[in-house]
Formats: structure tokens, C-alpha cells, sequence
């Protein structure tokens, strides 16, 4: 029987602490997330029977359709998931390094303004592999200045890299904005409509049917896998991953620390303009400051979720992909407004994120002492 000083501590303790995992199994890491996945499924189809009085297995139904029903969907699908994968993986380096890079947008909408300037102005001067050229280098050299400014202003000045990168995007969406009024066609249209629809003079090559855009596709799996290799083989990615661990500790071991964060900006921006190369000459070939739509942003929560891993980011990308696709679906076949379909992805992904606190964390009740006097019996 525990003494009365005993039982008096314990009343004291609250009901339940937290821990940090120090090593967490990845079979449990799974399990968890499997589970977060079944409850928001079930949370997702009692809110439907309850708001809508739809089936819910029709709606889930509809969600896998608007991403799988045709072959035509099919390829769309995973082409959207290749761009979303490429910006991700852009972002991946500065957030590994600690450097809060929210400016994917900007720096894949200057890639795209170069693309589109290679495209308009020198359709007349080069040929069309020479302008695809021109195009590739612009578009990465214009990423990788976008993604250098902030860098090189944090570097020498301190000054808050979130706060700039977002800054730099509405730059690059007025710019974008001044340049389709400069380059409208028909006059008077304020867009720049297909550019050189009937020369077809600076798209980029095909693969297949053009529908497929497999070009982008193939893109993205190489630009993942040397990210993979980048971040754990090389020697800049384990100097970048020392200083967002501790700066200090980068300073001791000879690591120079400006030049690592404007390197690995450079980086960044340099993959988020090649999405932006890819955007304007293989997928949608014009110009418009809703080109990228919001990418550079949906791309943060896929590397935070893949845990800034490239391989894990392919099914994180799918997911979110999915989703908004799925959404999309839900309000044409059932006559609902997107916000619903909003509220069903926003469910499914407060789950998953949730889960992550139950990876990392582990929760302890207070022990009963009834339990303790049962146990010694």
C-alpha cells in the first residue's frame, strides 16, 4: 500500500505527459499514418451523410475518377504530380538548411517569364533549337536569381528570408502581369494566348502523344533522383544539413556559412525556374501570373510531410495531388461547391499532419495507484 506522502505526489502529477521518441520504428511510423488515413476517411464520410445526405462511397468514388477515369486524366494526373514533385524538391535544400523558403512561386514564375521572352522575342532571329537553348539556360539563370537575392541579403545583413521570398513572388507576378499587356495577342486582350500556336518555335520536345507530356514527366524523375543523391552524398548537401543543425557548429568545423546559403539558394531557384522552363514550353505554353498556381506553396507542406526526403515527396505530391484533382471532380458530378470538397481535403490532411505528433511524440498516463497495490498482489 503506497505511504500517504506517495499517494499525495502522485495526486499532484498531472493526468498524462509527453515525451519525444527517441527512435521511432518505421513500421510504427506507418501504422500511425495508415491509421490517420482509415479516421479521416470515416470522419470525411459522416460528414458528407450528415451535410449532404450523399453516399459517401460515391464521393470518394469521384474523388479517385477526376484523377483516374480516363486515360487522358490518368497522364494529366501524374504530369501535375511531376511539376508539383520538381518545385518540392526545389525547396527541399533551403528547408534542410533551415532557411524558410516560401518563394517557389516567384522564382518558377521568373523561369517562366524567361521561357516565354526566349519564346516572343527571338522567334524571328534563331532557330528552334537554339531558342530551346536559350530558353533552358534563361529560365534556370532567372530561378537562381530569384532564389539568390534573399540568400545573399541573409547572408550578409541577417535580414528574415521569409519576409523576402515572399516579397520576391509579388515582384515576379507584377512583372509577369506588365509583360502580358506587352506581349498581348490579340491586341486589346490584356493575354498572351498559345505563343507561336501554328510554328510551334521554341516547344519543347515531345514524347508520344503531346497530350501526355511526357518530357516534363522524365524531367522530374531525374531532377528527384539527383536531389536524393545531392542531399546524401554529396559533400554540399552534408555541409547545408550541418548548418541548419547548428550554424555555430559550421563555423567550428570550417564550414563557410554565407556560402553555403547563397549556394544552396542558387540551387533552389535554379530548379524552380526549370519549372517554370517546363510550364511555358511543354505544358501550357503561354504566359499568365496564375501560371504556377500556388505551387511554390502547396510545395512546402509536401516537404514537410515527405520530411524533406525527394523519394518520400513522389507520394506526398500524389496525395495532394489527388485531392485537388478529386475536389474538383466532387463539385461537378454532385452539383456541390468547391468548399465542400475544400472542407473533405482539409479534413484528411489535418489527420495526417496530426499524425506526425504521434510519431514523434509518445504520451504517459498517470500510473493509478490502485494499478501499483494490484500489481505487487
Amino acid at each position: 500500500m503506497p505511504s500517504p506522502q506517495t499517494a499525495k505526489t502522485q495526486a499532484r502529477e498531472p493526468l498524462f505527459h509527453i515525451t519525444k521518441r527517441v527512435l521511432v520504428p518505421r513500421f510504427t511510423g506507418l501504422k500511425v499514418r495508415l491509421i490517420a488515413i482509415v479516421l479521416a476517411m470515416a470522419v470525411c464520410a459522416l460528414l458528407t451523410t450528415i451535410l449532404t445526405g450523399e453516399n459517401p462511397l460515391s464521393i470518394f468514388q469521384s474523388i479517385f475518377s477526376g484523377s483516374f477515369g480516363t486515360v487522358r486524366k490518368t497522364w494529366s494526373t501524374i504530369r501535375d504530380v511531376a511539376i508539383l514533385l520538381i518545385i518540392s524538391v526545389a525547396v527541399t535544400p533551403a528547408f534542410r538548411m533551415r532557411f524558410w523558403n516560401v518563394g517557389g512561386d516567384g522564382q518558377a514564375l521568373a523561369g517562366c517569364l524567361a521561357a516565354a521572352a526566349c519564346m516572343i522575342t527571338l522567334r524571328d532571329v534563331m532557330p528552334s533549337w537554339a531558342i530551346m537553348i536559350c530558353m533552358t539556360v534563361a529560365s534556370i539563370a532567372a530561378g537562381a536569381l530569384w532564389g539568390f537575392l534573399p540568400a545573399f541579403f541573409k547572408a550578409k545583413w541577417g535580414t528574415n528570408e521569409t519576409l523576402f521570398t515572399l516579397m520576391m513572388n509579388y515582384i515576379a507576378t507584377q512583372l509577369v502581369a506588365f509583360f502580358c499587356v506587352v506581349w498581348e495577342n490579340p491586341k486589346g486582350s490584356g493575354q498572351i494566348g498559345i505563343i507561336n500556336q501554328r510554328t510551334q518555335i521554341g516547344w519543347l520536345p515531345v514524347i508520344g502523344e503531346s497530350k501526355y507530356h511526357l518530357f516534363s514527366i522524365i524531367v522530374a524523375v531525374v531532377v528527384c533522383l539527383a536531389m536524393y543523391f545531392y542531399l546524401n552524398y554529396h559533400k554540399h548537401g552534408f555541409e547545408l544539413t550541418v548548418v541548419g543543425e547548428s550554424e555555430r557548429t559550421a563555423h567550428y568545423v570550417g564550414i563557410k556559412v554565407d556560402r553555403v546559403i547563397m549556394r544552396t539558394m542558387l540551387l533552389s531557384g535554379a530548379v524552380c525556374g526549370l519549372t517554370g522552363l517546363l510550364l511555358v514550353g511543354s505544358v501550357n505554353h503561354t504566359l499568365t501570373t496564375t501560371l504556377v498556381d500556388g505551387r511554390g506553396f502547396t510545395a512546402v507542406m509536401v516537404a514537410w510531410l515527405a520530411h524533406f526526403n525527394p523519394l518520400w515527396m513522389v507520394l506526398t505530391s500524389f496525395l495532394l495531388v489527388l485531392l485537388d484533382r478529386g475536389a474538383s471532380e466532387i463539385a461537378t458530378n454532385f452539383a456541390l461547391n468547391e468548399s465542400f470538397s475544400d472542407i473533405l481535403t482539409g479534413v484528411i490532411l489535418f489527420f495526417i499532419i496530426g499524425s506526425e505528433f504521434f510519431i514523434r511524440y509518445e504520451i504517459h498516463f498517470r500510473h493509478h495507484p490502485g494499478k501499483e497495490a494490484a500489481e505487487h498482489v
